[in-house]
Parts: C-alpha cells; structure tokens; sequence
C-alpha cells in the first residue's frame, strides 16, 4: 500500500509538471551541439609549425595558452588566417586573436564588435564581450535561457549591455563609453548605427560578455523541462570560462536567466566562477547551495509577477529543476526583484535587481 501511494505521489507530481511548463507540445526538441568547432580536421592536419597543433577536442585551456605562448606574432597570425573557425572557438587562445579570428569568419559585417566566440552549427551560437577583458579587475558572463541563437542574439546582448553600463556607472566615477543599443536582426553581428566600438573603452573596471554558447530549448517542450541540454551547455560554459582564465582574465561573476540558471548550476562546480546569480530561475538540479560544490556565491533574484513561479519546483523521472533558488532552504542569498517587470525584465535600467547586479558585479555586495 506504501509503495502504492509512493507511485500516486509521483504521478501527481510528474502531473504538475506538465501542467506548470504549460504542456510540452509547444516546444521543438533540440540536438546539442557539442565538439570541437568547424575547420577542425584541417586544424588537425595542419604541420606547417614543424609540430601537431594542440587538438580541439582534447586539449586544455592551459595548455592551449602555452601553445599560443611559444609562438611568434606572424605565427599566430598565420593560424587565424588559415583556421578562423578554430582560432575562434578554442578556449585559451589568446583573447585579442580571438576577436581578430571571428572577425574574419564572420566578414565585414562586425564594426570592431568584439566577438569572443562564433559557430554556425545548428542555430547559431555567439559571445560578446563589452569593456576591456584584458585589463579589467572584474568579468561578468550573461548566461540564458531559451530561445536564444545566433538570430535572437540581440537579446542577450541587451541585457549584458544594461548590466555593463550600470556596473561602470559609478566605477571611478567616470563616464562609459558604450556602443549604442540595438542591432540587425540577422545574427545579432550587425552594426549597431554609429560607433559600435566596446573594446574601445579602457575607463570602466568591469567587462560583460553575453554568452549565448550552448543550444538552447525552444518554447517550453521537453527541452526546457529536461536537463539534457543544460549538461551540453554546462560543459561549455565552463570551458569557455576555463579558457578566458586561463588567457589571463580574472575569475568571472555568472548571471544566469531562466533555462541559463540550469546550466550554471549544473557548470558551477567546473566554472571557477566567483559569484553565481540566477535570476528567473526554475531551479538548479540541486536541493541546496552546498549541493553544487562550488566556492562561489550564490544569489537568486525572483520578480513576484514572474511567471516562473507557477512552474512546480519539482524533479521527477529527469522532469522539472528542483528547488527553487529563492526558497529560503536552498541557501542562496536574495537578490531584490520587487521593482522588476515580468520575467525578461531583471535587466530592465532603474529597477533594484539591475542595481543589485551591477554592485555583484563590481564586487561591492556583501
């Protein structure tokens, strides 16, 4: 009889879940984009260093870095005119070859944008970076959720412009250079009107980048219910964060919206992240903080109009997330989110969680 009610409890709960993610037929399932990038075997066939190139899909960030470490200028350059697609894409390359080689796979069409990844595959993936990477004292990483491919960059490249400009606002109390908003459609890669220069600035003290590096769920089918392509995702977001580090950035503060804040809880033990802060979250595939085993603080930020949270905090038979982050027993601290417009609101200029972002940002939260 135990074992009997045991099965009911289940049902209802798998039940809620299908009922709370509004039914799971208006989604489209997704395949993960995973491996090393485009132009890799001819990476691989590559001799004309006297030496196999580091592989793709087997070496470190680190040991990337000392690859690009031991060579010369026209070395590397010769690497970015012969594999943009690799250079690109390879964590701990070096970050201004980066931008250099995804200009040059991506054409004319980046107006000094700088662009820290670029695949084609599937729908398309991108990485933006605001400020100076190089030379800031703090990096924040934009991680999010569904929908979100080389077509609808713009959207995570929007909120990772609002939380550059809210965190260098007061830095030094110096004003921002920042590229104007918005952008084409088409990739999210366009110019934006007049000068769309981020890395020009060098005044501010914390650099974004808005990382939409994974494939994300489409609509709220299966995919968003499911943690298969979090895991994808969490893998290489914490190779790219790896990457960065080991090209000589600092360690990076994590925002994380919706279906993002599954990946970073899943990359968050790997990530070397200082702060981890999800925003709008179903859950982290964790019952508590300390069940993500990472040194990183943990915030949570949840509007009271967010429709998140009619979606059960449950996880059953691989369904649902879990706990929900701003339950006071899962540990996190709370991020104010009163003031905050819906769900795709949590960036929007004025409101408190931008302002509490902004200050993790900075490091100044405590």
């Amino acid at each position: 009889m135990r074992r009997f009610r045991r099965t009911l409890v289940a049902a209802a709960v798998a039940a809620a879940v299908v009922a709370g993610t509004a039914g799971w037929a208006s989604g489209t399932t997704q395949t993960a984009v995973t491996g090393p990038p485009p132009g890799t075997e001819d990476w691989r066939a590559d001799r004309s260093l006297g030496r196999a190139l580091p592989d793709p899909g087997s070496a470190t960030p680190g040991e990337v870095a000392r690859f690009f470490a031991g060579l010369t200028e026209a070395q590397r350059q010769g690497l970015v005119a012969r594999h943009p697609s690799v250079v690109g894409n390879l964590d701990g390359a070096p970050v201004p070859l980066r931008f250099r080689a995804n200009a040059r796979a991506l054409g004319a069409g980046t107006d000094g944008r700088q662009i820290l990844a670029y695949d084609p595959r599937g729908r398309g993936q991108l990485a933006e970076v605001f400020g100076d990477l190089a030379g800031t004292r703090r990096v924040a990483v934009v991680v999010p959720g569904s929908d979100i491919d080389a077509g609808t960059f713009d959207r995570t490249r929007e909120m990772a412009r609002s939380l550059y400009e809210a965190a260098n606002d007061r830095a030094g109390g110096a004003a921002v250079n920042v590229p104007p908003r918005g952008g084409t459609g088409s990739g999210g890669t366009g110019s934006g009107g007049t000068d769309d220069r981020a890395g020009n600035d060098r005044a501010g003290s914390v650099a974004v980048i808005a990382w939409a590096g994974y494939t994300t769920p489409v609509g709220v089918g299966l995919d968003a219910a499911t943690g298969d392509l979090a895991e994808a995702g969490a893998e290489r977001l914490a190779g790219f964060t790896r990457g960065i580090a080991a090209a000589g950035a600092v360690r990076p503060a994590l925002f994380c919206h919706s279906y993002g804040s599954v990946v970073c809880g899943l990359a968050a033990e790997r990530a070397g992240a200082t702060d981890v802060v999800v925003l709008g979250s179903p859950g982290m595939r964790a019952d508590s903080v300390a069940d993500l085993h990472t040194g990183a603080r943990v915030w949570a930020a949840k509007a009271p109009s967010d429709w998140i949270s009619k979606v059960p905090n449950v996880e059953f038979a691989g369904l649902g997330h879990g706990t929900d982050p701003t339950a006071p027993e899962f540990g996190a601290r709370r991020v104010p989110a009163d003031d905050t417009p819906g769900h795709a609101g949590y960036f929007a200029p004025g409101t408190s969680s931008l302002r509490a972002f902004a200050s993790i940002a900075r490091g100044e939260a405590r």
